[in-house]
């Protein structure tokens, strides 16, 4: 049995969405960000020494790192669904997409995040012009050029097709799925950019994003399943 160790609004929250498009059955083991730092718990690491989420097991089996999980779940239960077929440029597209979504999307996310929670951390009262003056600067000068690039590319993309691999919906999507919606909460991502929240809109109404919603708990990115 396929085990997601999953921690509350996280990425894992996809990893559940990949297992119900697939039809695969599956266990949740939760795990709760504590509320003053939001990082994962310590018990995490009895799984992962990283100590972090998404990981998965299955079986004598153990997985992390989100990519490696969604390549090793298409690979060995997908029987040839939700990937385009081999040596064809929508394969190629899917490829890019997958590893994309993490090693070049989330990092200006999460500088964005740190630099927003920097604004207001607790600091000396001498200090917090300067914390929040650099904070600030940061965002200005790096950060946010950053993501208006990265978005005003992914426009471009998604607007080809609809999906990032071509005309069917595949595992690349549910990959992406996590930066979009990181980027409509905090990175500059709204109705400027019809097709990526379009994009957001039809995933959000798929019934296997709404079923993992249900199983999943808490998780702010994204409306809640209608009743």
């Amino acid at each position: 049995m396929i085990v997601v160790h999953h921690l509350n609004n996280s990425r894992s929250q996809r990893v559940l969405w990949l297992l119900e498009e697939l039809g695969l059955p599956y266990e949740i083991k939760r795990y709760q960000r504590d509320p003053n730092t939001m990082l994962a718990p310590k018990e995490l690491r009895a799984v992962h020494p990283l100590g972090k989420s998404p990981v998965i097991t299955d079986g004598e089996v153990t997985i992390a790192e989100s990519g490696a999980i969604v390549e090793y779940l298409v690979g060995r239960y997908g029987q040839g669904r939700l990937i385009p077929a081999a040596d064809t440029p929508e394969r190629l597209r899917y490829t890019y997409f997958l590893h994309y979504a993490e090693g070049s999307a989330m990092p200006p996310l999460l500088l964005k995040l740190v630099f927003i929670r920097m604004e207001s951390a607790p600091v000396p009262f001498f200090a917090r012009p300067v914390a929040r003056m650099l904070a600030k600067g940061a965002q200005k000068a790096f950060v946010d050029p950053q993501l208006k690039l990265h978005l005003d590319y992914l426009e471009g993309e998604i607007s080809k097709t609809g999906w990032f691999a071509g005309n069917e919906f595949t595992a690349a999507d549910v990959q992406m799925s996590f930066p979009l919606e990181a980027a409509a909460s905090r990175g500059g991502l709204d109705e400027s950019r019809p097709h990526l929240t379009a994009f957001l809109s039809r995933i959000h109404e798929r019934p296997a994003y709404q079923a993992a919603l249900e199983r999943g708990g808490d998780y702010d990115f994204a409306p809640r399943p209608r009743r």
